[in-house]
């Protein structure tokens, strides 16, 4: 009896693991002008950094940096490397709760939340307050 509840005990652990991190890898945003490389941090929280971008230098042919940013100290650091997803647990069904989103594009912060809706889809939603007060953004994991 004790093994079989031990085995049972790591199946469900096996399960939950494999689960909570199929949103790991890269994926095209919405716009598909950036990918982003979604992984799992030491505290098991998600995260989201840019890796790829369509047009990663400005019109001056230097490279974009963050400089929209509302902390002065910040608006020179490179927008290619950024962490820009941080602080997102899995909660159930395929669902990624409890993160922040900084977006680049216009230096705001919102909290997210992140639903798998397939395989290789995901809804990013974020907001300001609540979740009715947001906006969703379809992600398109990239196949290499």
């Amino acid at each position: 009896m004790k093994h079989i509840t031990l085995f049972f005990g790591v199946l469900i652990n096996i399960t939950c693991y494999a689960q909570s991190s199929t949103i790991v890898g890269n994926w095209y945003n919405q716009e598909k002008d950036a990918v982003i490389n979604i992984s799992k941090t030491e505290d098991n929280t998600f995260q989201g950094q840019i890796v790829w971008m369509l047009n990663p230098n400005d019109e001056n042919g230097n490279p974009k940096v963050d400089n929209l940013n509302p902390k002065e100290s910040l608006r020179t650091r490179p927008r290619m490397g950024m962490i820009m997803m941080y602080d997102f647990s899995y909660d159930e069904d395929n669902v990624w709760q409890n993160g922040e989103i900084y977006d680049p594009k216009s230096g705001n912060t919102y909290s997210g939340t992140i639903t798998l809706t397939s395989e290789n889809m995901l809804d990013l939603r974020g907001y300001v307050g609540l979740p009715i007060f947001g906006r969703t953004s379809k992600w398109t994991r990239k196949i290499d």
